[in-house]
């Protein structure tokens, strides 16, 4: 089911750059970080969640590049922009092989089942 995004025909054209631009620098950074690395983990400082992913990756062998912007308490605006970008709400975000596959909970199933080294084979 795809995901339901504003058509842009019902954007008023006055801010449809502010839009496209919006935090543009991030967003390009972690394009740019995708299609670099086989493995990528987008965290932020204070969240477990991010630790335990680079932790089971760690355990699993495979090598991975982290970007962490903030914590709690700072750069919320900047992650906003990668949660709107990408869909998905929360982190970590987990990109292999440019495809975002899920968080902390989604890459330990893709480790389980053998998933994530097919992926990367």
């Amino acid at each position: 089911m795809p995901r339901p995004i504003l058509d842009e025909a019902h954007i008023h054209p006055a801010i449809r750059d502010r839009i496209a631009t919006h935090q543009q620098a991030i967003v390009a950074e972690v394009q740019a970080a995708v299609a670099q690395h086989p493995v990528l983990v987008v965290g932020m400082g204070m969240n477990p969640f991010p630790k335990k992913a680079r932790r089971a990756l760690d355990a699993a062998g495979v090598a991975y590049h982290y970007l962490e912007y903030g914590s709690y308490f700072s750069q919320w605006r900047r992650r906003n922009a990668l949660k709107l970008w990408t869909g998905w709400p929360t982190l970590p975000m987990v990109f292999v092989r440019g495809t975002l596959v899920g968080g902390a909970g989604d890459l330990a199933r893709l480790i389980a089942s053998g998933e994530l080294r097919r992926l990367l084979a």
